[in-house]
């Protein structure tokens, strides 16, 4: 299996393309650390068992992982290159069922509105973010504020609050009067 390498805005973190699905149509999910992992995912506990991996956030059709500050790339991409691909061929689960994010309940008046958001993040936002790396999920919407969590290469990318505060939020108040503001959830 050949896996091709990408850079990210966000320097510590790389991207990872196997060239075939990772999570399809399940989704993203972002493990901040190897606590979080907790039995979720086979493939992040074998990439965190990689010294010096500090993140790892699995997309549709890629994986990005960080590393941490004392880590070097050219120790630790080779092992992540041959750990991803062993676990893909091997045919080994991704992720255990029920693995991902909660979305905060929706009031029934907010239902049009969230539909309208999720469309806007869904086509606009989520596939530059994932150009990138990473991934912006929704993860609630009250009185105006849409709660919104960056993920993978953006979570820690220092332009990550002005692309959230003046991109989406500005797309989303133009195309969405009833959006008041956007605020990021940290997992």
């Amino acid at each position: 299996m050949f896996i091709e390498t990408a850079d990210t805005p966000n320097p510590s973190t790389l991207k990872f393309l196997p060239g075939r699905s990772v999570m399809g149509d399940a989704g993203t999910i972002d493990f901040i650390d190897a606590d979080g992992v907790a039995g979720r995912s086979p493939l992040a506990d074998v990439l965190f068992a990689i010294p010096g991996v500090s993140r790892v956030f699995l997309g549709h059709d890629f994986v990005s992982v960080t590393k941490a500050d004392d880590a070097d790339w050219s120790e630790v991409r080779p092992v992540i290159l041959t750990t991803l691909a062993d676990h893909l061929v091997a045919g080994l689960p991704v992720v255990t069922e029920g693995a991902g994010v909660t979305e905060d309940k929706i009031a029934p008046e907010d239902e049009e509105i969230v539909k309208q958001i999720k469309e806007l993040l869904d086509t606009r936002v989520r596939p530059a973010v994932a150009g990138d790396g990473g991934d912006i999920v929704f993860r609630g919407y009250h009185e105006g504020v849409v709660r919104l969590t960056m993920q993978g290469a953006c979570s820690g990318c220092p332009s990550s609050r002005a692309t959230l505060k003046h991109g989406v939020e500005n797309m989303l108040r133009h195309y969405v009067p009833e959006v008041v503001s956007v605020e990021q959830v940290e997992d």
